[in-house]
């Protein structure tokens, strides 16, 4: 395999391995912040009196959930460009 095959099939690897980091990635934090939305909605359906409390909570759980996928796409971004 010459030079530029071998530069050629490393771009293509670490672009799939980029999007799997990413895909990966997304998943946790979407199942996650679903689940807490659909949770803090029942409860408000509940006890409408406790709705700007599990709101707040509601909103720093989604913020901690979504630093995971923050940190997948600050990988993916790694290993497109400072591996190279």
């Amino acid at each position: 395999m010459d030079v530029s095959a071998a530069e050629a099939l490393a771009v293509g690897l670490r672009a799939i391995g980029a999007g799997l980091c990413m895909g990966l990635g997304a998943i946790g934090p979407g199942v996650g912040e679903g689940n807490a939305v659909g949770k803090a909605l029942e409860g408000m359906a509940r006890q409408p009196e406790s709705a700007s409390t599990l709101r707040t909570n509601m909103i720093l759980g989604c913020g901690i959930t979504e630093t995971t996928g923050i940190y997948s796409l600050i990988i993916a971004f790694l290993i497109l460009f400072a591996m190279g």
